[in-house]
């Protein structure tokens, strides 16, 4: 519980109508949440505007209301606080609340379009074995130290963010990674959070549903560098071709990582296997469990964040050599006859070309690439025929099949990614709508040293059918028909 006067603390730009010195037991945007004594804010969102809520959340016992436009008939026992961005508010009043929790511990931010995940949750595992307790967001799960929390978005709302914050400086954590993906600096999830660093992965086709134009997409990232304080660094990856246009504003330390050209932080794969690879980082030759350049951009990144967070190189190294992959990225599986299958989340055409040229880089030569992979409903449609002609374009065949159509038919996401295949590729393509049949089937068409992708799901398990999520596990499936093939 604290009063009004200490949650709207340092926040500017609000006019207060009513008691300033009203104790608030809770902060809640969704007045379905509101209970008695709570501050709501009312947030205009995508599909949803909290101002309609208002009278719903006084019902319920609010007594403090943000909003940006005042009912005609305000209730005059309730505090009004009137904001330009009650979104930003609400993650201000929020880090207040839980007692500002990011300024207890080094909290660094990775965003780009693929290797968030990987990115933030190796750098979790690092700082752990280095012996620091640390706290963990991401797309697969949350973590307080050794704690396990299920996670339900690549970047929590502002509320959920700040208590598993504060849950993690109460565990004794020093350090918090987090994935930072473009809704959430769009929506202003991450205000109220101070970082002490800003990773930069890559740029690529998604999320075009929800921002429009890939400007817009690349300048929510940019959002994010611009809002950095001049004591944080900002790591970024100067071989992509947006990676020194998301810095331009940006007052934090600026340094850079790649595996092309001059840097600060510099990778060259030296040998490359399905059971790891062998890298040169900064002049020092390292073996990592590891496939494929993607990762060896990953692993950099890991390196360069650790190295500007004060961390000793050798040390990084060392641990760097002995972590495994994050469950569901480029995660291999091999059948008792010797067929090889990846599981991977590539979701987007980008990380679907990455994937498989790394599959090309490794095989020894005359092997056969297997691809199953399907697209995702109610997301962007644009990138699902860019997906099939990718997978087509480094694949020997190709499977479609269902991803989570969420409220769509999967056979019209289907259809849509068969558009990209052109012609001369069409004998290559198999379409079967069940996910667990074109699995089956891509491990009958495989012969023994021959790669299976299965793309798009990766660590989840589940797929969302017309509102409904049913269990489904491509690794479990996979495992399954290898078992009942080696018992025939």
């Amino acid at each position: 519980m604290k009063h009004l006067t200490e949650i709207l603390h340092s926040i500017a730009g609000l006019k207060v109508d009513g008691n300033i010195d009203v104790q608030i037991t809770g902060i809640a945007s969704d007045s379905r949440k509101v209970e008695k004594g709570f501050l709501f804010v009312a947030v205009a969102g995508t599909h949803v505007d909290g101002h309609q809520f208002i009278s719903s959340a006084v019902e319920k016992g609010a007594v403090a209301i943000v909003c940006n436009k005042l009912p005609v008939q305000a209730d005059s026992s309730v505090t009004w606080i009137k904001a330009d961005e009650p979104a930003e508010v609400l993650g201000l009043a929020a880090s207040n609340f839980w007692g500002s929790p990011s300024l207890q511990m080094k909290v660094v931010g990775v965003t780009g379009t693929n290797g968030k995940t990987t990115t933030a949750t190796l750098l979790y595992r690092l700082f752990t074995a280095m012996g620091h307790r640390s706290g963990l967001l991401s797309t697969v799960c949350n973590y307080i130290g050794n704690e396990q929390i299920p996670s339900t978005h690549t970047t929590p709302d502002p509320l959920q963010i700040q208590e598993l914050m504060a849950r993690m400086v109460a565990a004794g954590c020093e350090y918090c990674f987090m994935e930072v993906s473009s809704h959430a600096v769009d929506q202003q999830r991450i205000a109220g959070i101070d970082f002490d660093g800003g990773l930069f992965t890559n740029l690529t086709h998604d999320h075009l549903d929800y921002h429009k134009t890939f400007a817009a997409y690349r300048d929510a990232k940019k959002t994010f560098f611009d809002k950095l304080p001049a004591k944080a660094f900002a790591l970024t990856n100067i071989d992509d071709k947006n990676g020194l246009v998301v810095l331009q504003n940006c007052n934090a330390e600026k340094k850079s990582y790649s595996a092309r050209t001059l840097a600060d932080f510099k990778v060259k794969v030296l040998e490359s296997h399905f059971d790891g690879m062998l890298l040169n980082i900064n002049g020092a030759e390292i073996w990592v469990h590891f496939v494929g350049n993607f990762n060896a951009y990953n692993l950099l990144a890991v390196y360069g964040a650790a190295v500007s967070l004060g961390a000793e190189s050798s040390e990084v190294l060392r641990i760097l050599s002995s972590l495994r992959p994050v469950d569901g990225r480029f995660e291999t599986f091999r059948s008792p006859q010797g067929i090889f299958a990846v599981v991977d989340y590539a979701h987007t055409p980008d990380a679907v070309k990455n994937v498989l040229n790394s599959i090309n880089d490794v095989k020894a030569g005359s092997e056969l690439v297997i691809t199953v992979v399907g697209a995702g409903g109610d997301r962007d449609k644009t990138k699902r025929p860019e997906m099939a002609l990718e997978a087509v374009s480094a694949s020997d065949r190709v499977i479609l099949t269902s991803d989570n159509p969420r409220s769509e038919e999967p056979e019209q996401i289907i259809a849509d990614m068969l558009a990209g295949v052109p012609a001369k590729d069409r004998h290559k393509v198999l379409t079967i709508t069940n996910r667990k049949e074109a699995i089956r089937t891509a491990c009958m068409l495989a012969h023994p040293g021959d790669i299976i992708l299965i793309a798009g799901k990766g660590h989840e398990d589940y797929q969302e059918i017309k509102g409904v999520k049913y269990h489904f596990d491509d690794r479990e499936v996979v495992r399954e028909i290898f078992n009942t093939t080696s018992n025939n």
